[in-house]
């Protein structure tokens, strides 16, 4: 990183990283219009309008 000096073995992690300094938050929910700097966080956040829960618990079996 430019900015940091931090390293990754990855330019796309390293471009993801980036956001972090600029700011930038390009991937937009179309429900509420809540911004992400990462798109996997707008998925995670999209679980929330639609109520899916795709993770369950092996030992307790509680979905999240």
């Amino acid at each position: 990183c430019s900015d940091c000096g931090k390293t990754f073995h990855q330019n796309l992690i390293l471009v993801a990283y980036w956001r972090v300094h600029i700011s930038e938050k390009p991937f937009a929910c179309t429900s509420c219009g809540k911004s992400f700097s990462l798109i996997y966080s707008l998925f995670r956040h999209h679980h929330i309008h639609t109520g899916e829960r795709p993770f369950v618990c092996t030992s307790w079996g509680k979905s999240f």
